[in-house]
């Protein structure tokens, strides 16, 4: 969340960052954090005063007893000024609560780099690599030929669970395995850590990251009070919430696999058929915490090694700059990555790269600290290091046969044996 000294000192900057990102019921908030930080500092400097009188009292009954004097129009007014104190107190109190309670559901302001825009036709094309591939022959979109080949049964998985669950079957388990360990590799191999997270999280671990209170409709949730993951960037950021890291050990840079699970997915409009948007999807995650200086230059490096893996998968791909409307509640800065589809004649995305700065650190009150200085809230940052469901889609209908199969990248064959 936002530093509630910004709102305060920026009260203009705030709202013209609701207003690009158009989340305009946020608006109203503004103004209202700012009258219940006034009258609460008001009541501060109240409190503080009444404070220093009733210690004055409470040394002027000592020395009236001490010299035998009747103290008890002293023991009065100093009761009846204990018992406003805490009447101001908790009205104090209730106060800072209701702040606290806001201003989560202020989002978080985009830099000033992001292209200003009210839907995903203002977003900007970046970069664009590789050549779409070409054939012969009229090419076929990834769920006819899967569901030829056997290798993902997508009628299976509705009859057990609903549509957005589908079987991998042989070979098509295999390529999930193999996606899963080449990724990994990719990462770890880059120096980042590898962590096997929960699939379950608390709803302070949601607060923390920021699907809570915005996206609660997106999330399954269960008994006990738990929510499936909806990406592990949920768990994974959390790793250090509450802790004081030392600058030293910054950047500190983890990878996860995990399954996702998402409410929502097939919602907006979006095409839904096949691979494209599931309810339970596997996905390899990059999380950094970073200093502040540096995570500019995080994005980037994140960006590029998502990139990188597409390259290696020969995965003809756009680079997206999201403008403001199509950000994300959390988000100071986001890339997406969209992949070519041959069959579908259409761009696909297979990752999102964003740059939260403190918006998440804040939450969780994960701080850093440099020799001899105060804590300060770290930078996070995440994205996907790459989500399998459209890749594989693309891997199908990019290298398709003739016969009515498909061809691997050589990068996967060593880990389909």
């Amino acid at each position: 969340m936002l530093d509630l000294k910004l709102i305060r000192e920026n009260p203009d900057l705030v709202k013209e960052g609701i207003r690009k990102k158009r989340e305009l019921d946020a608006l109203p908030l503004v103004d209202e954090i700012l009258e219940l930080d006034r009258r609460r500092r008001e009541l501060l400097a109240e409190v503080e005063a009444l404070r220093a009188q009733q210690k004055k009292l409470a040394k002027a009954v000592g020395q009236a007893k001490a010299q035998g004097e009747d103290a008890s129009d002293l023991l009065a007014k100093s009761a009846e000024l204990a018992d406003y104190l805490k009447k101001l107190e908790a009205e104090e109190k209730e106060l800072a609560t209701r702040i606290q309670d806001l201003l989560p559901q202020i989002p978080n302001l985009p830099h000033p780099s992001v292209p200003v825009g009210e839907s995903e036709a203002d977003n900007v094309v970046v970069k664009e690599w590789g050549e779409k591939p070409s054939f012969d022959f009229e090419p076929r979109p990834h769920w006819e030929i899967a569901a030829e080949m056997g290798t993902i049964d997508f009628e299976r998985g509705a009859k057990v669970s609903g549509s957005g669950f589908p079987f991998f079957v042989g070979q098509g388990a295999r390529l999930v395995r193999a996606l899963e360990n080449f990724f990994l590799d990719f990462h770890t191999a880059r120096g980042f850590v590898e962590v096997r997270p929960p699939l379950l999280v608390r709803e302070q671990a949601a607060f923390g990251t920021g699907q809570l209170p915005d996206k609660e409709g997106m999330m399954y949730e269960v008994s006990g009070g738990y929510y499936l993951i909806p990406t592990s960037e949920v768990p994974v950021t959390n790793l250090h919430a509450g802790e004081i890291l030392e600058a030293e050990r910054l950047p500190l840079k983890y990878t996860a696999y995990t399954p996702n699970f998402r409410v929502e997915a097939g919602s907006y409009g979006k095409d839904v058929r096949g691979l494209n948007r599931l309810h339970q999807f596997d996905k390899v995650e990059m999380v950094v915490f970073s200093h502040p200086d540096e995570s500019y230059d995080w994005l980037e490096r994140l960006t590029r090694q998502a990139e990188e893996l597409l390259e290696a998968l020969g995965l003809p791909y756009r680079r997206l700059l999201m403008c403001t409307a199509d950000m994300g509640f959390t988000q100071a800065k986001k890339y997406d990555l969209e992949v070519w589809s041959a069959g579908q004649q259409k761009w696909l995305e297979v990752s999102s790269i964003s740059n939260m700065e403190d918006y998440q650190a804040r939450r969780m009150k994960t701080r850093f600290r440099e020799p001899g200085g105060k804590p300060r809230f770290v930078h996070t940052l995440n994205g996907s290091g790459l989500a399998f469901p459209r890749v594989m889609a693309a891997l199908i209908e990019n290298n398709q046969t003739a016969s009515g199969g498909f061809e691997l990248p050589e990068a996967l064959r060593p880990y389909m044996r």
